[in-house]
């Protein structure tokens, strides 16, 4: 890869006309030949791949790279994205890395590093525009001018005191139309939300959703602004954070890519694996008590897996809704209920459409009304019991204190599962008389 001419040339003229696509190439590659690439090209060129690139992935790519060169790269990175990738590095990297880095910017990514995971502090950008409530508006947009080459974010002017404490706010368009002369505590916005650097991502979320700012304003314990939540960043945390739960949610690790050592993945998989075996047996348990009914009435092998696939099929339907409303803060702790009671209300009235639609097939496959019955009833059942367990599992890891993601699909399909063979042969054993 490193002696492909064309594939490095590629990458180059995808940067000039495209520079938001070339990340996404280099995300389709191993990180050793994206890093083979970006050894190739200037360093100008690959800060404009890397800076948009996600963080677990740019650590990798860096991993690979000379320390010199990366050290070259990372200092022209903001903090933030420096830190993002840093908390990637392997213990030895970590090292290794901030050997080569001046002082200063090692100080800034350890402050970062030290807010939570998902908080405000992770993910909010430290270059921002202030000014002095003392000073004019001819001042101010002078000072705009001067910035306009910069890559310093203008959306917001925010004003400070002399003690930098955050005391108001300025959009472009009252800068714009206002006299010259005024001084810009009189046109500033005074009424100005803003959030600790220890605010969780959903909190930010929800205040992005009502008010459809472009930026929020950090500020630390003392109300002097530290920083600022742009919705780019928000969007793209959000973002690997959605596709880490999707890989947490059906078993794999957050940190598994598509060329992860191979060592890696099993590692990371098994575990999983084995609990799913261990859930496995415990199913297979429920159906091992009607083993001799099932070798009198063959055909209600058939229906297991039909009425267990419908029920984690309904129940994954609950448990993708509950978890984006968390996500998105839409469920309030007081109202959870609601959210319990709608989900099973509305996997009944499905449950009950699915069963008579079953029971007919049944009937009219095998000719007997009792086995329809019998499919309806356990499908029914089986959906209601589905939609309650797909919100009540998220809600109830949440208020735990766990990530609704982890286990949740593993939760839901033993429930499924079990109850699910149980109602279906539980029922066949009550009516076993009609059935053979």
């Amino acid at each position: 890869m490193a002696n492909d001419t064309s594939a490095i040339n590629f990458v180059k003229r995808l940067i000039e006309s495209d520079p938001q696509k070339t990340f996404k190439v280099l995300e389709s590659l191993s990180a050793e030949n994206a890093a083979d690439i970006i050894k190739s090209l200037s360093i100008s060129d690959s800060i404009k791949c890397l800076e948009n690139i996600q963080p677990r992935y740019g650590a990798a790519i860096m991993e690979d790279l000379d320390c010199d060169y990366a050290a070259s790269i990372i200092h022209k990175l903001t903090p933030q994205q420096t830190a993002n990738m840093f908390r990637f590095f392997s213990g030895d990297n970590k090292k290794k890395f901030l050997k080569f880095i001046n002082i200063e910017l090692s100080i800034k990514i350890g402050e970062i590093l030290n807010y939570p995971t998902e908080s405000a502090g992770r993910i909010m950008q430290p270059d921002f525009l202030s000014f002095r409530s003392d000073i004019r508006v001819r001042e101010v947009i002078n000072k705009l001018r001067n910035l306009a080459k910069s890559h310093v974010p203008t959306s917001y002017c925010y004003v400070v005191d002399h003690e930098k404490k955050l005391i108001g706010i300025l959009n472009m368009r009252d800068l714009i139309i206002s006299d010259l002369n005024q001084f810009i505590e009189d046109i500033m916005k005074k009424d100005v939300i803003r959030v600790s650097p220890f605010a969780d991502r959903e909190q930010l979320i929800a205040i992005f959703g009502e008010k459809h700012y472009l930026g929020i304003p950090v500020v630390d314990e003392d109300d002097r602004l530290i920083g600022v939540v742009n919705t780019k960043d928000l969007i793209e945390s959000t973002e690997e954070e959605a596709s880490e739960d999707i890989q947490i949610l059906f078993g794999a690790s957050s940190e598994e890519r598509v060329y992860s050592p191979l060592g890696f993945k099993i590692r990371k998989r098994l575990p999983w694996l084995y609990i799913n075996l261990l859930t496995a047996f415990l199913a297979g348990a429920v159906v091992a008590v009607f083993e001799g009914m099932i070798s009198k009435v063959a055909v209600l092998a058939v229906f297991l897996p039909i009425i267990a696939g419908q029920g984690g099929n309904a129940g994954t339907q609950s448990l993708s809704v509950i978890l984006r409303a968390l996500v998105m803060r839409e469920i309030k702790p007081v109202a959870a209920y609601k959210a319990v009671l709608v989900e099973t209300t509305a996997n009944m009235v499905n449950g009950l459409g699915i069963g008579i639609v079953t029971a007919g097939v049944a009937w009219a496959w095998k000719g007997n009304p009792y086995l329809g019955l019998i499919v309806g009833i356990a499908m029914f059942v089986n959906m209601t019991v589905a939609g309650l367990a797909g919100a009540f599992i998220p809600l109830t890891m949440k208020k735990m204190g766990f990530d609704p993601a982890h286990s949740s699909g593993i939760f839901l399909t033993t429930i499924t599962d079990v109850v699910g063979f149980f109602s279906f042969l539980g029922l066949a054993w009550l009516f076993l008389g009609k059935l053979i």
